[in-house]
């Protein structure tokens, strides 16, 4: 009985906590509305500082002139409530995590948000005046550059992924590291498998020129290097934290005995009934 109702209560509080979360993306989403036309034509702006004088994107279809600078507000919605959205999760997650596993995740979150976004502004910023120079300059002579709006928007979206993905490569490093799925010597050992990797997944990601698929590889491989560096600090610092010296292939955390267990369960149901 007792189980059942702290899994309703878990459940009501998901709820309430997703309700906040969409209601300060519709919050947003509604205060940036009135600006979706100019918001799109600042996606757009790389594009269109890349077009011969006089040259301008078009809408093939009835509805994508209203449609796309909706899309992109509600993109943009989603990335400002973005933070508020991941506060909530941790909210909702923290009271169940071990005290080592919350020193662990917040920093990770954190972190693997501002990659994501970081890597979004590397792609808009660099790559795209250089892709959309290269893509109008090699025109052929009586053709004019006018791209559909929509068409434009899946496109950049696609590299806003494939960059915001790319920028993650040190978090999912230092993870399998941490997790004891691959050592630090293992994987640079197979750096050579990498860096051929990071030029194939930058050919099948960018446009079909050398530019801007070194712009990909280059960074995603540097990205390995760091996550490299960064979890064998972590490996350093946590076995400098236990007092042991644990090698590659142990496991990241020692099982915990029925003491610290029990210590473990006791500071979580004193923070639920501080919760409550």
């Amino acid at each position: 009985m007792f189980a059942e109702q702290q899994f309703i209560s878990h459940l009501l509080e998901m709820r309430d906590r997703l309700l906040r979360v969409v209601v300060i993306y519709l919050i947003i989403f509604v205060v940036l509305f009135p600006f979706a036309n100019k918001l799109y034509t600042l996606l757009a702006q790389p594009l269109l500082m890349a077009l011969p004088k006089g040259g301008q994107m078009i809408a093939t279809e009835v509805t994508t002139p209203f449609f796309v600078p909706l899309k992109v507000t509600m993109m943009a919605a989603f990335i400002l409530s973005l933070p508020y959205t991941l506060y909530q999760a941790w909210a909702f997650i923290a009271p169940g995590l071990y005290t080592h596993e919350k020193r662990l995740a917040l920093p990770l979150i954190v972190a693997s948000t501002l990659l994501f976004l970081v890597g979004m502004t590397f792609a808009y910023f660099a790559v795209f005046p250089v892709v959309f120079g290269f893509m109008v300059h090699t025109a052929p002579a009586g053709v004019a550059v006018m791209t559909d709006i929509g068409k434009y928007l899946d496109f950049v979206m696609t590299l806003f992924l494939a960059f915001g993905t790319t920028f993650e490569v040190p978090i999912a490093v230092i993870l399998l590291v941490l997790m004891g799925m691959v050592s630090v010597e293992k994987l640079r050992e197979i750096r050579p498998y990498m860096i051929v990797a990071a030029f194939i997944i930058g050919a099948i990601f960018t446009p079909p020129d050398v530019i801007s698929q070194i712009m990909l590889a280059v960074p995603l491989w540097l990205l390995y290097e760091v996550g490299i560096i960064m979890a064998a600090l972590l490996k350093k610092q946590r076995a400098a934290d236990t007092g042991t010296a644990r090698s590659e292939d142990e496991a990241p955390y020692r099982p915990l005995s029925s003491e610290e267990m029990d210590r473990e369960l006791d500071a979580i149901e004193a923070a639920e009934k501080d919760q409550k």
